[in-house]
Order: C-alpha cells, then sequence, then structure tokens
C-alpha cells in the first residue's frame, strides 16, 4: 500500500511538473515573439486571427478591411529547436473608388516553414536569444524572414525585442520588396493566470531594396490568460505615426494609409497537446 502511494504521488509530481512544462510556452505577446522554445516532444496548434481595418479612401480602396488567418502546428524538435508548418490565407474587402466596384475575395497564400533555434536559454543567462527563419511559399510569391529574438523574465515582468528582416519576391511580376522591423514587447502578471501589457512596432518598407517607401508606428495594449492546456493573447495596434518617404499617395502626412492601416487586432489561441 505505502508503495502504491508513493507511486501514484511521484505521478502526480510528474504530472504536475509537465503542465507547468507545457504553460510555460504560451505566447505572451501577439506580434513580439520570445526567446522561449517548445521543449522536445512537445507539440501545440496555434490559430492565428488578424484583422487590418481603415484605409485612405484616396489610396483607391474605400471601407478597407482585411482578415489574415493562419493555422500554426508547432512541434518541439529538441530543447533548443522548434519548427512549424503554417498554412496561410487572406480576405481582403473593399470598395474601388475609381470604378465604385466592391470587391472580397479570399487567397490562399501558402504554406510557411518556421525555425527557431535558441541559442541562449532566458533561465540561465541574463538574456534569452533565439535566431529565427521562415520561407513562405505560394506559387505567385515567395518570401524569407529572419529574425533575432532577445527576452528575459523579471519576477511578474517580461519583455522581448525583435530585429525582423523580410524580403518579398513576386514571381509572375518579377518584383522585389524588403521590410525592416522592429518589434518590442513589455508585460506584467497580473493575476494567476492573466498578464497585461504593450507592444510596440516599427515597420519599413524598401521598394526593390533602392528606394525607401515609408515608415509606419504601431503601438497598444496585450493581454493573455493561460490555462494548463491551451492559452490566448490579444492585441490591438493602432497606427500612432507613419510618413510615405516617397510622394503622398494616402493624402495624409501623418500617417501611411496606402500600404498600412488604421488599426491592426490580432487573436492568437494556442493548444498544447
Amino acid at each position: 500500500m505505502q508503495c502504491s502511494k508513493k507511486i501514484c504521488i511521484v505521478a502526480l509530481i510528474v504530472w504536475t511538473a509537465s503542465l507547468g512544462a507545457a504553460s510555460a510556452t504560451e505566447r505572451r505577446f501577439a506580434y513580439t515573439y520570445e526567446p522561449e522554445v517548445l521543449p522536445a516532444g512537445a507539440a501545440e496548434f496555434e490559430q492565428w486571427v488578424t484583422l487590418r481595418a481603415g484605409r485612405s479612401d484616396q489610396a483607391g480602396k474605400a471601407n478597407f478591411t482585411r482578415w489574415d488567418i493562419r493555422e500554426e502546428f508547432e512541434y518541439g524538435v529538441t530543447d533548443r529547436y522548434t519548427a512549424s508548418l503554417y498554412l496561410n490565407g487572406r480576405h481582403d474587402s473593399y470598395k474601388d473608388t475609381d470604378t465604385g466596384i466592391s470587391t472580397s475575395e479570399f487567397k490562399f497564400r501558402g504554406v510557411s516553414l518556421e525555425n527557431r533555434y535558441m541559442l541562449w536559454n532566458p533561465a540561465e543567462h541574463k538574456v534569452g536569444l533565439t535566431l529565427y527563419l521562415e520561407p513562405r511559399y505560394s506559387g505567385e510569391e515567395a518570401a524569407l524572414e529572419q529574425k533575432i529574438i532577445l527576452g528575459q523574465r523579471h519576477g511578474d515582468w517580461k519583455w522581448a525585442l525583435n530585429l525582423v528582416h523580410e524580403t518579398e519576391w513576386n514571381l509572375h511580376e518579377h518584383e522585389t520588396e524588403g521590410e525592416l522591423e522592429l518589434d518590442f514587447g513589455l508585460t506584467r502578471q497580473i493575476a494567476k493566470r492573466w498578464s497585461l501589457g504593450c507592444e510596440f512596432r516599427v515597420v519599413s518598407e524598401i521598394e526593390e531594396y533602392r528606394e525607401w517607401k515609408h515608415v509606419a508606428l504601431f503601438l497598444g495594449p496585450t493581454v493573455n490568460y493561460t490555462c494548463e492546456r491551451w492559452w490566448a493573447t490579444l492585441a490591438v495596434q493602432p497606427q500612432i505615426y507613419g510618413r510615405n518617404l516617397v510622394g503622398n499617395p494616402d493624402g495624409n502626412p501623418n500617417f501611411v494609409l496606402d500600404a498600412h492601416e488604421r488599426v491592426e487586432v490580432r487573436l492568437l489561441i494556442g493548444i498544447h497537446f
């Protein structure tokens, strides 16, 4: 009897530890990646939904909304390397200001393969460091995104910083566009399952790597809720300032409303297996 009790106690400890390990991989931010990766053998499904709304009518698309939908299947290959497979989709809705024709269309944007390798574990170093590489291909487009991911936890507080570079190729029109981005997130755990923070982003694009097109800044709140087997993160990102560096296609000197929107809202839901 005593032996069986000990076995039950050990099993309970292992099971509780496994729950803790799973819940430790939730994303506290919706845009900014954290350096932690999944432990070896762990798997997770993530559903991404991003709403982008509000462009300038002068840019040619009135009542503009875009829904970006991504399904992610994530797997811990080793304790340092995590791989993810994405299915990407996009739905655009707008009215052409020249023709008056309304458009509502869904487009499959291909498959992505995300690779994250943790060089410095934040539990063992003053700052965590992870490298990120994500190729994407759809038949019409191809892209390659790289990130340097930094971050650390200090008690109830956690921060993360991403340095991002992406190249997109339009395979039909033979056009190339580069994008540089800086993402920063800061959050605090305010209850057992809740954390509240904010994220700041600077996004810029370079056409054909010859001409800097614009710079846009986003800042807004982020909230996370975590359970043992699932978690959810919601972020609201209004554009707080933007500037087109080539002309003024959107007719607004203080925002970029031809390539970006007035506000973005992103919801992530993750389920541990």
